[in-house]
């Protein structure tokens, strides 16, 4: 009895710390929407606090499962970019925050082992996308900042610098398909999210630009298509050069 009493005291005391705390490593776990503080923690945690031995979180750990899906949660900006209670300046800023902490973000999980494979596609894969999705509101909010805070939304000026981003963005999606020139440092589980990506953001993408220039997205495409031995990759490529194709026709 004494042995089953100090079992359920041990689990109730791992219960209640999990919460805040793995391991040795503490992430803001309680909170249901991380912010840029959480994020500057959360960071700087994954990025410099796990030994090059030590298994840093990724999704098929049940136990650390939550800090990865915490990291890659698109919720955490949307629930301030969305909100069109708040200022647009105020949630430009956010969103600037948010983009650069991103790209600290990016450089989380992308270990490679001695064979030239990546040790965490999966995960890795998960901060493209959420970067990707981010991206879509980011420009956005650029744009529609550029054109409130313009004397003349219509001039010229204004127009070429919307246009400017537009295409900063589209070659920042396209930076996304040389993904594909490492196809073979990816498990099979990671070619398929890899494709998913394609199938999810890119239709985003153009969706939200229908008559911005993508020739030169359709041309990656295109290479990437002849080059790829992935059956779940080619067939998401031919989905993006034909909508490409077909935004055109509409034009």
């Amino acid at each position: 009895m004494i042995k089953i009493k100090y079992f359920l005291l041990t689990f109730a005391f791992l219960t209640l710390t999990n919460c805040n705390k793995t391991e040795e490593h503490e992430f803001p776990l309680d909170k249901r929407y991380w912010d840029i503080n959480d994020y500057d923690k959360a960071i700087l945690e994954l990025r410099f606090g796990y030994m090059d031995d030590e298994k840093k979180p990724t999704f098929d750990n049940p136990e650390q499962r939550i800090i990865v899906q915490k990291l890659t949660d698109e919720q955490n900006f949307k629930i301030v970019l969305k909100d069109k209670e708040l200022g647009l300046k105020h949630r430009n800023d956010v969103a600037t925050e948010f983009f650069d902490h991103w790209k600290d973000m990016s450089q989380i999980y992308q270990a490679t082992d001695r064979k030239d494979k990546y040790i965490y596609d999966i995960e890795m894969l998960a901060v493209w996308h959420y970067g990707l999705s981010l991206q879509l509101d980011y420009f956005k909010l650029g744009n529609d900042q550029i054109k409130e805070s313009a004397d003349d939304p219509n001039s010229s000026r204004v127009k070429n610098n919307i246009n400017s981003n537009i295409e900063t963005l589209i070659s920042n999606y396209t930076i996304y398909l040389d993904k594909i020139n490492d196809e073979d440092a990816f498990t099979e589980q990671g070619k398929i999210k890899l494709a998913e990506g394609i199938d999810k953001y890119f239709a985003q993408l153009i969706e939200l630009y229908p008559e911005a220039n993508y020739s030169g997205m359709k041309k990656k495409a295109e290479l990437m298509l002849k080059k790829s031995e992935s059956d779940k990759i080619k067939s998401s490529l031919v989905k993006l050069i034909e909508l490409i194709d077909s935004n055109k026709k509409v034009e």
